[in-house]
């Protein structure tokens, strides 16, 4: 499938997209999971939430909870045969089940991509196509899985964490249901040893993990889902717009992806909560960053880790010099640009990022010269003023080729944002599937996202400093929370719940 299709299909046909989050399915399924693990006995909770972990995932395909069966089975077989043994032979077990897990990633979600790409270059040259039509449905979820067990894999390697002994412990580790699917890519020392501890009921938790869930919905209800009918009306039909209608477009999508990938770890994170369970956090305001290489410090948290210490460092990291430095960033975030997909969209973005990253180190000490000569206070309101929109800038344009389903649809994104055009938009609001009270209400919410994030930043996490507040000012702000949702979200008669974005990947 096509990077723009996903987006396309969401909304112009049903699909079974399994057990979402935002589902009826999911609002019975997670209530009966976390009454039956309270009142069974400790011995038997893990068992109950594998198999609680492996029907959720089995919602969406059940012959493809095999390859997360076999992606487990191997990583925890290449764990026990470290154990004990010598730097070389943990070595050659690591590159074993690194080998097989990407093997299967390859098969599922590559192997069609490099076909084609195959057959393209044959055409060119006059030879005929071979393996036509080789596609496989790509299971939902098999990247981050896959890269959970990678890692186990490696931090067993460096020592970072004993092998796990119990296959079901293991088990319960890559497949734990709130954040199976699009994460967050969680680290083997963080949750492994949670699955030993015995949790009880805390109302604390409780409060605290539903109050994340409420806020995970009002992203993705209602704003990313609101936000989606203009960006896909745009993109539907790029020839006739203006760059005003383009510009919202560009800006909307950024604050799409970002709300719908933070409102399913928000969601997995509060739901974990509740059960006694504590993931790591996936985003910290991302759009406020002054630089990129802070957006990477804040944007999908899980992902960027994991990249920095299996990717990054093992190739040298910043240890070998400049140029060495450069080419180690463009190769992570060219892996980056391929995990999230098998596209020259998406590795181009990841090419963009990695050569922005370069260049920004290249021209660290130059850029401190200049501020110096020319006076300029880095730590000045304006200076950061001005980081932070060519930061949000570049992300927000880059993510155009991220959302284009080829890259001439980007590249005519980009020439109809040059191309001048003071018309907003083209046959009005209606013509993209938004009408002008759709189109206030975005506008306000995306504001409002960016106070909420300002806030954060100023002040830490809200969910605290909300629970240490008196119990009728807690309630009133969780009923307004709810009723935003049930006034300003977007469902009802003939509604499709939308898949997360991030189940593609």
């Amino acid at each position: 499938m096509l990077p723009g299709q996903f987006f396309a299909e969401r909304s112009t046909r049903k699909k079974d997209f399994g057990m979402l989050f935002n589902s009826l399915k999911f609002a019975l399924f997670f209530p009966c999971v976390t009454a039956g693990y309270f009142i069974l006995p400790h011995r038997l909770r893990n068992l109950w939430l594998l198999g609680c972990s492996y029907l959720f995932y089995m919602c969406w395909n059940p012959r493809y909870a095999l390859l997360m069966l076999a992606s487990t089975a191997i990583t925890w077989a290449a764990g026990m045969a470290m154990k004990n043994a010598g730097k070389a032979r943990k070595k050659r077990v690591l590159a074993l089940a690194v080998a097989l897990n990407l093997a299967i990633l390859f098969l599922f979600k590559y192997a069609g991509f490099v076909l084609d790409n195959i057959n393209a270059i044959r055409h060119a040259l006059g030879l005929q196509s071979v393996f036509t039509g080789f596609q496989l449905l790509l299971p939902v979820g098999i990247s981050f899985y896959i890269f959970q067990a990678v890692g186990y894999a490696a931090d067993v390697y460096r020592g970072e964490v004993e092998p796990e002994t119990s296959f079901l412990r293991y088990a319960l580790f890559v497949s734990f249901f709130p954040q199976l699917v699009a994460g967050p890519i969680e680290r083997s020392r963080n949750m492994l040893p949670q699955f030993r501890e015995v949790h009880h009921f805390d109302y604390q938790r409780f409060r605290s993990g539903l109050v994340q869930m409420l806020w995970g919905y009002i992203q993705k209800l209602v704003i990313a889902d609101r936000l989606a009918l203009l960006v896909d009306g745009v993109y539907a039909n790029l020839a006739q717009q203006g760059t005003v209608s383009l510009l919202f477009a560009a800006v909307f999508f950024a604050v799409q992806l970002y709300c719908d990938f933070s409102s399913y770890s928000d969601i997995a994170i509060g739901a974990a909560r509740i059960m006694g369970f504590d993931l790591m956090r996936n985003f910290n305001s991302p759009y406020l960053s002054l630089s990129l290489g802070e957006f990477w410090n804040r944007w999908h948290i899980s992902l960027s880790t994991w990249l920095r210490d299996n990717v990054y460092i093992p190739l040298g990291g910043n240890r070998k010099g400049t140029l060495r430095t450069c080419l180690n960033l463009l190769a992570v975030f060219l892996v980056s640009g391929i995990w999230h997909g098998a596209a020259w969209t998406y590795v181009v973005w990841g090419g963009l990022h990695g050569l922005w990253m370069a260049a920004s180190r290249l021209s660290q000490n130059l850029r401190t010269d200049v501020c110096k000569a020319l006076h300029i206070d880095r730590q000045g309101k304006l200076h950061r003023f001005l980081c932070w929109l060519l930061t949000f800038v570049f992300v927000s344009g880059a993510l155009v080729i991220f959302r284009a389903d080829s890259l001439s649809q980007a590249m005519q994104f980009y020439r109809g944002l040059l191309h001048w055009s003071a018309m907003p938009f083209v046959g009005g609001f209606e013509a993209l599937g938004m009408d002008r009270a759709d189109f206030v209400v975005s506008c306000l919410a995306v504001a409002a996202l960016f106070v909420c994030d300002w806030l954060r930043c100023k002040k830490g996490p809200l969910t605290p400093q909300l629970l240490a507040k008196p119990v009728a000012l807690q309630w009133a702000v969780l009923l307004a929370g709810i009723l935003l949702v049930v006034v300003f979200g977007m469902y009802g008669e003939g509604y499709v719940e939308k898949p997360f974005i991030y189940f593609q990947f």
